[in-house]
């Protein structure tokens, strides 16, 4: 039953009173905090609204909302310190660049994937925020500079306190101007053509095409004015906090934004308003009650919190959207060579010479190479085994997630206090670990019940803000393992404290991994889960519990992750905890490998440890980025599918060349004049059906 208007016109309060309620309550503030919070919550709420432009236009959760302001914000704090412009010149620079550069993202990167999965696009998003934060790292080169946190200094003077709070000219723009930049949105979308334009093609763009309307035109409007609004958002910030270039406080802006548009529901555009400015509110209390560093911390956690809770809890209407059911499917699913090939004995010779040759390059390793390569090799094969977690949940599962290293995280905090504490052999602890990760995996998994895509990988995403940041944080926690972390014997007679032992300790557990994953993938479980992604409701048909399926790949993937983080954290010997952006990075490295096989795994920990160990700074970032970008455009399946392709490639030029087809010999495929008939050749049945009905018995 449909509620009273009444109710309908104050729910949209709902949250933002929470959020207040909840500062009130535990973080009561001063009235100078209270307004220096309602400034910060004016700079989320652009930030904010230029997500939620993109969302209504393009369907897509835009990941790199902060970064598309963050370049030309860098520019104009660069044009007024180092250069002596004036602000209000350096301003308009900035205004301009920041136009041009919106459109510039749209038109060269966005629109290559138009016609692709609204999912595919949230995660080019994050491609995309890599190579622009990489961007505003380098650009101060240009003037033989680093940025830092430079604050800017307004033309005109204003100092005024409130309470202990000082506040100057810097609060009062911001007080005037981001208000002004949303009516001015407000104006353009209500009351202009290309605005009117705009809303027709984001709720019909099928039709507005039909009657004319440019709608991709249209989008690089909405991906210029959500780049305008995130530079005036970090411009304002600059003058108040200073820039944060490459800091955690840039990320804790973006998921400030996220949280309200959640709460939100990506739609509602006051509640978004409104959430942002209460989140601003109750960041700034949270720092009058627990100084900067722990606030840092603090708010993060409430911050993931919230972003479950509105996601867990938010109302649906009507029909779903694309980013509601989506999932992800761009992976490098194994393919084995075709019988036909398999059975040639140079191929057969082949296959055997390969692996032998590999396998004794592995174990030949250590004695060829120095101790720090042997080492950096050890960790290559330990992200290996995450990287394999993540390709179970997403991979086949098609649950995409941006927290796979928390798992990891919590299974070396696991493990590290049982040797240190009980002093317990490292067989035991992996396990105990890998049972713990497989536990809260299920726990996380809850809300995979629900939700799906973007919506999935956000709260994943909070899950990974809220561990690394407050519950394995020595500051709230004093159980948390610290100090050097001891490489017990092995039941207590082997001795793995060299580098060689610990490499050769790495290389078995991930080839237990290895085998573990593929044979799953080969039983009834792995079946399920790649005919789950493939087609839920035609599993569900086939009285297959997409409930159970769903929990058992966070499961697998939970033991997996948390596995591997097990002696990862004696490999180190001390307690690492990766935070978000470590997570955003093992997801791109995940996709360029290949997230369906253990190979793409191990091509992708290589890749990524690979540019991280021999790249310094941010150059690791810009080849995070442009692999990322490379692979969704180029090669879906990572390289791992790249692979495939040119052995399949070669194999079929070898096959041809001795008159053998992978559907049968040469006279089977030519038509009546003996052309190569395509019709033929397309023999194969209905994969989608073969798999779920395979999986259904």
């Amino acid at each position: 039953m449909r509620l009273p208007d009444w109710t309908d016109r104050v729910s949209w309060l709902t949250w933002p009173v929470v959020l207040v309620i909840i500062q009130q309550v535990w973080f009561p503030a001063p009235a100078g905090s209270l307004l220096a919070g309602f400034i910060l919550g004016l700079i989320t709420s652009l930030i904010s609204l230029g997500m939620y432009l993109v969302y209504r236009a393009n369907r897509v959760l835009n990941f790199t909302a902060g970064e598309l302001g963050l370049l030309p914000a860098v520019l104009s704090v660069m044009l007024i310190i180092e250069s002596g412009l004036s602000w209000y010149l350096g301003f308009g620079i900035g205004f301009a660049a920041a136009a041009v550069l919106g459109v510039a993202v749209e038109f060269l990167i966005i629109r290559r994937f138009f016609d692709a999965p609204r999912l595919v696009v949230t995660v080019a998003t994050i491609g995309v925020a890599q190579l622009l934060g990489v961007g505003a790292l380098f650009l101060p080169g240009w003037w033989g500079a680093r940025v830092q946190s430079q604050r800017i200094d307004t033309p005109f003077d204003i100092d005024f306190e409130i309470g202990s709070r000082v506040f100057n000219a810097n609060h009062v723009v911001a007080l005037v101007v981001a208000p002004l930049a949303m009516v001015a949105v407000g104006v353009l979308l209500r009351s202009t053509r290309i605005g009117i334009a705009i809303r027709a093609a984001a709720e019909l763009p099928g039709r507005a095409a039909m009657l004319g309307i440019p709608v991709k035109g249209l989008q690089s409007v909405v991906w210029s004015v959500a780049t305008i609004l995130g530079f005036i958002a970090l411009f304002l910030r600059s003058g108040i906090y200073g820039l944060p270039v490459g800091g955690a406080l840039g990320l804790l802006l973006l998921l400030r934004s996220l949280a309200a548009l959640t709460l939100g529901r990506l739609i509602h555009l006051p509640t978004i308003i409104a959430a942002s400015l209460a989140l601003g509110v109750l960041q700034e209390a949270v720092v009058w009650n627990s100084g900067s560093i722990e606030a840092e911390a603090k708010m993060g956690a409430i911050t993931g919190v919230v972003i479950v809770a509105g996601l867990l809890f938010r109302r649906t209407r009507g029909m779903r959207s694309e980013i509601d059911t989506s999932s992800w499917q761009n992976a490098g699913d194994v393919r084995p060579i075709a019988e036909v090939y398999r059975a040639l004995p140079l191929v057969r010779i082949g296959r055997i010479v390969g692996i032998t040759v590999i396998a004794l390059a592995f174990l030949a390793f250590p004695s060829v190479f120095g101790t720090t390569v042997v080492v950096r090799m050890a960790l290559i094969f330990l992200f290996a085994i995450t990287l394999m977690s993540l390709g179970v949940l997403t991979g086949w599962a098609g649950q995409l997630s941006l927290g796979q290293l928390a798992f990891s995280s919590i299974g070396a905090a696991t493990s590290a206090w049982l040797t240190q504490r009980w002093h317990w052999d490292i067989t035991i602890t992996t396990l105990v670990a890998g049972a713990i990760g497989a536990l809260v995996s299920l726990v996380v998994g809850v809300p995979a019940l629900r939700l799906r895509g973007a919506y999935l990988a956000v709260t994943t995403l909070a899950f990974a803000i809220t561990v690394s940041q407050y519950f394995l944080n020595p500051r709230f926690f004093d159980w948390l393992p610290t100090g050097r972390i001891e490489r017990n014997p092995i039941f207590g007679v082997i001795d793995w404290s060299s580098s060689t032992a610990i490499y050769y300790v790495s290389l078995i557990t991930m080839v237990l991994a290895f085998i573990a994953v593929r044979g799953i993938r080969n039983s009834r479980t792995g079946r399920v889960l790649i005919a789950l992604r493939d087609n839920e409701s035609a599993v569900e048909s086939y009285g297959v519990s997409p409930v159970r399926a769903k929990l058992t790949a966070f499961a697998i993937s939970g033991f997996l992750a948390a596995f591997s983080g097990s002696i990862f954290v004696h490999h180190q010997q001390a307690l690492v905890v990766d935070d978000a952006q470590s997570n955003l990075l093992a997801f791109s490295a995940g996709v360029i490998g290949g997230l369906g096989s253990p190979l793409g795994a191990f091509l992708g920990s290589l890749y990524f440890n690979g540019t991280f160990f021999w790249l310094r700074g941010s150059w690791r970032l810009l080849a995070s980025g442009i692999g990322l970008l490379g692979i969704l455009l180029v090669a879906p399946g990572g390289l791992t599918g790249l692979w495939y392709d040119l052995r399949d490639l070669t194999l079929r030029w070898f096959g041809a060349r001795r008159g053998i087809f992978e559907n049968g010999h040469a006279e089977d495929l030519l038509d009546g004049n003996g052309n190569l008939d395509a019709e033929a050749d397309d023999g194969d049945e209905d994969v989608e059906e073969i798999t779920i009905e395979a999986a259904a018995t």
